[in-house]
């Protein structure tokens, strides 16, 4: 599953980072929050290492 926005891509990067600890997990807000406590490790890493080439920084929630 491939990210669809920079925005997104950059959420699933800070909860990947909560997932390994190298992050403190109550610094985590938003969608980076919800995708730490919904997403597996695997999930989080597909996201997150999507290529950012012509991706938008943000798509509307409609």
């Amino acid at each position: 599953m491939p990210a669809r926005s920079r925005a997104q891509q950059k959420a699933a990067g800070a909860a990947l980072s909560a997932k390994r600890d190298s992050r403190e997990k109550r610094r985590l807000k938003g969608a980076s929050k919800e995708m730490f406590e919904s997403m597996t490790e695997k999930e989080l890493r597909d996201l997150a290492s999507t290529k950012h080439k012509g991706k938008p920084e943000h798509v509307s929630k409609s």
